[in-house]
């Protein structure tokens, strides 16, 4: 298991080095000139203009910048804005922990509404539970996240005036409008992801309840839902735990639209407003860090293998 953990370590940090170079040369493949973005209109001398590019490093060689770039990522120095001239990792700082609350919230949402309608839709084949929940699920997978938030706004903020239009607010500062506040943006984030695992979860519940060892609990008179708790549900986790790792990492680089929708200031309006005004550094250290994200919630996905299903082991 050790010797698992190390590897899987030193090909998440190679993961991570690659993408670092990946979205370097990618933010340089990108139309437009920050520093000229940050003059606008205003005339300014070229002078001016060329002492700008040499403090942030923009008049060397690409190498050299992504190198240079590479070396104060690992001092924990994202760079700074050059609009605002703010530090980088103070901006992520800030935003982070919105998208991860927000992203959290709706994987919650989606895992306690999702697999307990799952195993009903399983266990009730081809009943009226089963043609309901499938039903819904199959809507609710093609719905998009940004259409079901305009709807939510419309309808329970606008018409009925029953929660906040818009709008974030730190728990720490208001707790009850801070739920309030999340409500909408979660039920828009999450209700896809809803659907989805409880059709994954109706898939492998019923793969997992014909299996013979739930003959043999059956056989010795152990009620249906006895049985899915502690027999079936531990081995139907495995593929849902996976779809959760990835959903949760998906959601916190993808909350760009519902941020947007909601005027929420998370990474992903953060990231949308640097490139409108060609932020190549705020766009490079956002990105960085929610790969690096993503990158470590699979390693942990990865792990949570070997605890869920003993009979998984690990030769390398």
């Amino acid at each position: 298991m050790l010797t698992y953990l190390v590897h899987r370590l030193v090909q998440t940090v190679f993961s991570v080095l690659i993408l670092s170079f990946v979205v370097f040369i990618l933010m340089q493949l990108l139309p437009g000139d920050p520093v000229a973005a940050l003059f606008g209109n205003i005339p300014r001398t070229e002078a001016e203009y060329l002492r700008i590019k040499h403090e942030f490093w923009l008049d060397r060689p690409i190498v050299i910048q992504y190198f240079h770039w590479l070396d104060r990522v690992f001092h924990g120095d994202l760079g700074r804005s050059i609009a605002e001239r703010r530090e980088v990792a103070g901006m992520i700082r800030a935003a982070l922990p919105i998208t991860i609350n927000l992203s959290v919230s709706a994987v919650i949402v989606a895992a306690l509404l999702g697999i307990p309608f799952g195993i009903i839709s399983a266990i009730r084949r081809g009943g009226f539970w089963d043609t309901l929940i499938t039903t819904t699920a199959n809507i609710g997978v093609g719905i998009p996240a940004f259409w079901l938030g305009i709807l939510l706004i419309y309808f329970i903020s606008y018409k009925s005036n029953l929660l906040p239009i818009s709008g974030y607010t730190s728990p720490f500062d208001d707790f009850w409008l801070h739920i309030k506040k999340m409500i909408l943006p979660v039920i828009s984030l999450s209700f896809a992801f809803i659907a989805f695992i409880a059709r994954q979860m109706r898939s492998v519940m019923l793969e997992v309840i014909h299996q013979d060892y739930i003959r043999t609990a059956r056989a010795k008179g152990l009620s249906t839902w006895l049985i899915i708790m502690r027999h079936a549900l531990k081995n139907a986790l495995i593929p849902i735990v996976t779809t959760l790792g990835v959903t949760l990492g998906h959601l916190i680089g993808g909350t760009v639209l519902i941020e947007t929708v909601f005027n929420i200031p998370g990474m992903g309006r953060m990231i949308v407003e640097s490139i409108w005004r060609s932020e190549f550094f705020v766009m490079q250290g956002s990105i960085l860090v929610v790969g690096v994200i993503v990158a470590v919630l699979n390693l942990i996905v990865d792990v949570l293998y070997t605890w869920l299903d003993p009979r998984i082991r690990v030769d390398r």
